[in-house]
């Protein structure tokens, strides 16, 4: 089914007019290039067993099986290279073209990733590959959102209260919990304006840890979607045991 058909079930006319007129083409970028440091294991976070598969494997299968991403190209270290060629190998996962180096930082490790997608790609999906929990629904509401905006990012209600703290560990302030939301990934931008910005950042020397962070940089607004808690990121042994818990739910 073509992305345009989809749209038409949740847009009226005058929102889709705001599209671009060119068909939609959505290439996901998974990164899975970091150390894995804090998780204290001697092996990359995306093979971590979860209920007999490495965890990378629900990653990948949410996005082979989402209508709107039409590839998907991994990004990890060069020791995890084959490792992945295996897992894309031993599931099926037709959707994957490549799978690239990570660069010295984040930014530079999106930037290969992005390098290697396709010429018709108009938006680029961003993921951490150690949000294995992520679900093809999720990734289907803020690409449909950033298709519209340009740019959305997945995000969900701050629970705690949050209290900014000064460098001696005393309370400086207490931001307005209604208006802080905890950001995840997918982030969904237009291909075009995030190659322009991230060229314009590396003339600044600036350098983001966080994708969203990069349009903010240039003024760009970015809409956020209601993700779902259960949408963690693998980085503590503790996450192993709540990844587990919620699969097996």
């Amino acid at each position: 089914m073509r992305l345009t058909k989809v749209l038409n079930k949740h847009f009226n006319p005058y929102e889709k007019e705001k599209m671009n007129k060119k068909e939609p083409y959505v290439s996901a970028v998974i990164v899975c290039a970091g150390n894995s440091t804090r998780m204290g294991l001697n092996k990359s976070k995306q093979f971590i067993d979860l209920l007999g598969n490495p965890a990378v494997y629900y990653t990948l299968l949410a996005f082979e099986n989402s209508l709107s991403v039409k590839e998907v190209v991994i990004v990890c270290r060069e020791c995890d290279k084959a490792d992945f060629q295996n897992i894309v190998a031993k599931y099926g996962f037709t959707k994957v073209v490549a799978i690239v180096n990570g660069g010295e930082t984040r930014s530079l490790s999106v930037k290969n990733g992005i390098d290697a997608t396709s010429e018709k790609a108009t938006h680029i999906a961003i993921h951490d590959g150690a949000r294995c929990l992520i679900t093809t629904n999720e990734i289907e509401k803020v690409i449909l959102s950033a298709l519209l905006t340009g740019a959305s990012a997945l995000g969900v209600k701050v629970k705690d209260t949050i209290k900014v703290v000064n460098d001696d560990e005393t309370i400086k302030d207490t931001p307005d919990r209604s208006t802080l939301r905890a950001i995840q990934t997918p982030q969904v931008f237009d291909k075009d304006k995030y190659i322009k910005f991230l060229e314009n950042a590396k003339n600044d020397a600036v350098d983001f840890t966080d994708d969203c962070k990069l349009f903010e940089y240039f003024g760009e607004k970015v809409t956020v979607v209601d993700g779902l808690y259960t949408n963690i990121k693998l980085t503590t042994q503790d996450d192993i045991i709540l990844a587990e818990s919620i699969l097996k739910d």
